[in-house]
């Protein structure tokens, strides 16, 4: 397959550094579920990896649909091990309807048989820094000689975006949202956000957008957890257009599949959900990140206000004589200042 890159996930032999639990809970790991046998493998493998990494309570591996062990597996095997209080993540990116309303419809159900037990329900991954770096690194990685042989320049590239789609207009909007954070900063000429299915724009029409551009490279980012049957299509899809377009590289990323990043930001939800703690998502916020990297040790307390009101600028001076400037006219400027703080 010209061009397009595919990384086998690392999977055994690695040691991933996690905080101790505070609670010995089991802990359901629901994914979403395919029809693709090497997909649910994938995922049983990295329930199993997590597991291998603190074997004190039970980590369960079950799905909404499609395949088994389902949600009431999960609870049925918690139950039978003597337990009544369980906690339940969603091993999914984005807040869409499964994450809203079908694993907790699914959760409801198991009530019914066991009025006893209490659920601890988790929040799904969303946007946070750490899957963001493990993306940058990929990337950072292509521009190797390995992978870029022609010296490519990334001004010269178009970055290419694609989401899973959902019927919840809130996670395709988180999907655009992650593209255009990846984008800000990194040099690329921009970014096309697409779908493989249900929502659109489909990935032939983000093929059609970049191609507009006329880029010399595109790099085709799947975001995706688990190798399966929409990651083949985008594989797929990505060869006919390397072949309709021989003049252009066209890079495929491979999906994140079991990394070390992943585990550490579960164990962070498996907490929460410990401690009964919500969260906003300040995750993101450049002046948050800027503080934990100047600073040992820095309490952002989700209370707070980034002050933003026009009362919190010393507005007092005079701006007659300032005279506006586009910040984007020089893009690449504007790449390397935007992640830093006032």
């Amino acid at each position: 397959m010209r061009n397009v890159i595919i990384e086998k996930p690392i999977s055994d032999n690695f040691n991933v550094p996690l905080s101790p639990l505070p609670i010995k809970r089991p802990l359901l790991m629901i994914g979403h579920g395919t029809r693709d046998q090497n997909g649910r493998e994938v995922f049983m493998e990295f329930v199993e990896t997590y597991q291998k990494l603190d074997q004190s309570r039970p980590v369960i591996p079950c799905f909404l649909e499609l395949t088994q062990p389902t949600i009431a597996q999960g609870v049925d095997f918690c139950v039978q091990k003597g337990y009544n209080e369980i906690s339940a993540l969603p091993i999914l990116l984005f807040a869409a309807r499964h994450n809203k309303f079908d694993v907790t419809n699914e959760l409801d159900r198991t009530r019914l048989k066991y009025p006893q037990v209490k659920f601890h329900y988790g929040r799904h991954f969303g946007i946070n820094p750490s899957i963001l770096n493990l993306w940058q690194q990929r990337l950072t990685n292509l521009d190797t000689a390995e992978y870029n042989p022609q010296k490519i320049s990334r001004e010269q590239t178009v970055l290419l975006f694609v989401g899973r789609g959902s019927s919840d207009p809130d996670a395709n909007g988180d999907v655009a949202k992650f593209a255009r954070i990846l984008w800000e900063g990194s040099d690329y000429q921009t970014v096309e956000t697409c779908f493989i299915g249900i929502s659109h724009p489909r990935l032939e029409e983000g093929f059609r957008r970049a191609l507009l551009y006329q880029p010399k490279r595109i790099i085709v980012l799947p975001y995706f957890l688990f190798m399966g049957a929409l990651m083949k299509k985008i594989f797929r899809i990505t060869q006919e257009y390397q072949e309709l377009h021989q003049n252009i590289q066209i890079d495929c990323l491979p999906e994140m599949g079991i990394q070390p990043e992943l585990f550490q930001l579960i164990r962070e939800r498996e907490i929460e959900t410990q401690l009964g703690e919500v969260k906003m998502n300040c995750e993101m916020c450049k002046f948050r990140l800027n503080a934990l990297e100047n600073q040992d040790s820095h309490s952002h307390d989700h209370g707070h206000s980034h002050d933003h009101n026009e009362n919190s600028h010393d507005h007092g001076h005079n701006h007659d004589h300032i005279t506006w400037q586009d910040p984007y006219v020089q893009p690449e400027a504007y790449h390397q200042r935007i992640w830093q703080t006032p």
